[in-house]
């Protein structure tokens, strides 16, 4: 990815512009007085926030572009409250997993600092214009004010733009009713609720203390307070410290009389045109107080209230944000019913005990803020740090102790397990070796130390080595080392010479050594002399050849037969009969009788000369394999009425007369049974020669067949295939499935035979 090489900032009209080659960023509006300060910085720090939004952009340039949504948060006061800058958070946290690209815009009515209906009208009429031409998706009202605005103008300036709203006051006697495309969340506001857990926890209580603010909004807040307490008229005594300056309420709280209590709504301006925040207003009030603080707000927390059942302004806002999106993924607002807010049972631990009370007779479910610790709960875990070390440290002196015990009854399973071996693996009547992990032999059983005559010393390492046959050598060599290295299991066959001097045929089996944790051990094997066994296959092999090459020499005879001598015959026979026919030309009916002797006579003749053909091929002993194997191709396909891809590559023009016959059979044999059996048309033949063999590959795609049914019962044709190649030192493979084809895959050895002829 390549950055900008040039990075400009510069502010016009309290907008942070950053120009790059590439791109021009505009950060959010910023407030005057900011400006110099970032002037002081060089804006520096708005470079190094911005540039990674250039990065960041710049790598998803190459992602699919999401549809952009637009959303206007309209908030009753500004940003320097608390409780606006919580609930965008929570509005924003539900839509952080939009499936759209999403534009928020903020603005602020600020009630408290602008109070003038004059002004107001100035933000209104200024709103108005600045969104007239931009189309928004959602418009969030954030108190009572933007929501009433918004009721006032939606019809015609917003119509088509939903309106979620959030802290409305709707329960207030002469509420608007609001249109259909108006949802969000109710007051949740209950001081009932905070009123009655506190009459619970001091049960003397005779004064209800409601304190708070001269502005519109806390104005609101206490008529719904005062309705909401005028059920306990009758319990206790309600007095309202409103429009007062804050010294002197604070003054009167100092002074309350006994058994009162006090719940404070929202002081966001006194008397005096003071205005306050609740982190100012908070600490004031409960330093002031003598007499416990209860809350109806969660912001009105942490400063020495006692709490209440609050309403949680972050969750407020959190449900609104699930409302938008909600209309956001296609939902009418009028088919989402408005939500209350949450509010929870919520308390300071520190108050709590201030004042005595007791967490017992708190509500089922509260939660307590701010809770001294008990020595248990301040020390738990070093107690369990101290305990669980004791216990780890006994644990690990066991362990030392039944480990060391382990390893002496391992130590002598050992032993005894290794003199079993060396008792089993010295009287098998096979001969053993062992290799360690550097591929040395480090163990030699008794038998092979007899069959050798040599010492274990004298074995050890690669000694055994100079015992192999020196053709061998190599071979063994490799094929060992190949599977030491994938820690295979192998087989090989070498001539070792035993200790008479006469070298013996072994077939060697090795299989990886594993410990007891699966790491790799080495190896270890068993040998057998097979001498007798291969001198017994050499002459069955032998008996095997010499009949074939009987068959052979007969198949020959016979071919030469009907084609110099019958096929002749036939020939002279057919002239014959066509002297005859045109003698006979004045007779109609005995022409047509010479006329079908003839063709008869010339289709047994063709007959004869394709089957002297398949018994011997006098193409294959002066034309070669791959003409031969060409040829008879296209003979059984003209007589069969199939096609037969044939294809050659590299055959040699000159091979042992056994091998290319031995491939022309087993061509033959398997053609004639896929086009008697595989129920198909098509068949492919691919003959190929290689550096040291030729390869030859019969495919049809028919009806397939089950090798081991076809040889346990009439797979003669396969079994011929097979001994052919074995005479020849040939590899044969069949693979088919009912329902898949037969692919007939042969493989003769070149130099084998190459040596066979020089020997010969």
């Amino acid at each position: 990815m390549d950055l900008p090489t040039r990075v400009t900032c510069r502010h016009v009209q309290g907008i942070i512009v950053l120009t790059t080659t590439d791109y021009v960023l505009f950060a959010s509006l910023i407030r005057l007085p900011a400006l110099g300060e970032l002037r002081r910085r060089g804006c520096r720090w708005v470079v190094l926030v911005l540039l990674g939004v250039i990065v960041t952009s710049h790598s998803l340039a190459v992602a699919p572009p999401k549809e952009v949504r637009r959303i206007l948060i309209l908030n009753e006061l500004g940003t320097s409250y608390p409780g606006i800058e919580v609930i965008n958070q929570g509005i924003q946290t539900s839509l952080h997993n939009s499936p759209y690209q999403l534009e928020f815009y903020s603005e602020y009515m600020d009630t408290v600092l602008f109070p003038d209906p004059a002004a107001q009208q100035e933000f209104r009429d200024f709103y108005l214009r600045k969104y007239r031409n931009r189309k928004l998706d959602v418009i969030i009202t954030v108190g009572p004010s933007p929501l009433k605005f918004m009721r006032e103008v939606h019809q015609s300036a917003f119509a088509a733009v939903p309106i979620v709203f959030c802290l409305p006051n709707l329960t207030l006697p002469g509420a608007p009713a609001l249109e259909s495309g108006f949802t969000g969340v109710e007051n949740d506001m209950t001081p009932a609720e905070t009123v009655e857990v506190a009459l619970r926890l001091q049960p003397g209580t005779k004064h209800v203390v409601v304190v708070s603010g001269v502005s519109d909004y806390d104005k609101q807040q206490q008529l719904e307070i005062g309705r909401q307490l005028s059920v306990f008229s009758d319990r206790v005594e309600i007095t309202y410290l409103t429009g007062l300056a804050m010294p002197d309420m604070l003054e009167r709280l100092r002074h309350l009389p006994s058994h009162s209590i006090v719940l404070v709504a929202t002081v966001g301006m006194d008397a005096v045109g003071h205005r306050f925040k609740s982190s100012d207003a908070g600490p004031l009030i409960a330093e002031a107080a003598n007499a416990p603080i209860f809350s109806i707000f969660d912001m009105y927390l942490n400063h020495g209230e006692v709490g209440g059942y609050v309403s949680s302004i972050s969750e407020q806002g959190k449900a609104a944000g699930a409302i938008t999106l909600r209309i956001l993924n296609g939902e009418k607002p009028q088919d989402i019913p408005t939500v209350k807010g949450v509010s929870t049972y919520m308390f300071d631990g520190r108050a709590l005990k201030r004042w005595g009370f007791k967490e017992t007779d708190l509500p089922r479910g509260s939660i307590v803020l701010n809770r001294r610790p008990t020595l248990w709960e301040s020390s738990k875990w070093y107690i369990i740090g101290s305990i669980s070390l004791i216990l780890l440290e006994a644990l690990l002196i066991s362990g030392l102790l039944w480990q060391r015990a382990t390893r002496r009854r391992a130590e002598l399973n050992l032993r005894e397990s290794e003199g079993r071996f060396r008792l089993v693996a010295n009287t098998a009547p096979v001969m053993i070796w062992m290799s360690a992990t550097d591929k040395l032999c480090n163990y030699f059983n008794q038998p092979w130390l007899d069959f050798t005559g040599r010492s274990i010393e004298a074995e050890l390492g690669n000694g055994w080595a100079e015992m192999v046959h020196p053709e061998d050598f190599q071979a063994c060599l490799d094929t060992y080392q190949r599977a030491f290295d994938r820690h295979e299991t192998f087989q090989m066959e070498y001539r070792l010479r035993r200790h008479d001097g006469e070298y013996r045929w072994l077939v060697d089996i090795g299989v990886p050594r594993l410990d007891p944790d699966g790491s790799f051990a080495g190896y270890i094997g068993s040998c057998i002399d097979v001498t007798d066994r291969k001198l017994a296959e050499e002459a069955l092999a032998t008996v095997g050849r010499r009949l074939i090459e009987a068959h052979e020499e007969e198949r020959t005879w016979i071919g030469r037969e009907l084609h110099d001598d019958i096929n002749q015959r036939l020939a002279l026979l057919a002239v014959e009969l066509d002297q005859w026919r045109k003698e006979s030309f004045r007779n109609a009916h005995l022409l047509n009788r010479f006329r079908h002797a003839q063709q008869r006579i010339t289709e047994i003749s063709m007959d004869v000369q394709a089957l002297s053909h398949r018994l011997h091929s006098s193409k294959l002993d002066y034309l070669g394999l791959a003409v031969a194997a060409k040829s008879f191709c296209k003979e059984l396909s003209d007589k069969a009425k199939v096609e037969i891809a044939f294809s050659h590559a590299e055959v040699p023009s000159t091979l042992p007369k056994e091998v290319s016959l031995c491939l022309f059979r087993v061509m033959q044999e398997a053609l004639q049974n896929a086009v008697k059996y595989s129920g198909v048309q098509t068949f492919k033949v691919d003959l190929r020669g290689t550096q040291d063999s030729v390869e030859l590959t019969v495919v049809d795609t028919g009806h397939g067949f089950e090798e081991q049914d076809t040889l346990s019962r009439q797979g003669l044709g396969l079994i011929s295939m097979r001994e052919r190649l074995q005479i020849v030192r040939g590899e044969f493979k069949v693979q088919s499935k009912p329902g898949s084809g037969t692919t007939i895959y042969a493989r003769v050895p070149l130099r084998m035979h190459e040596h066979r002829a020089m020997a010969s």
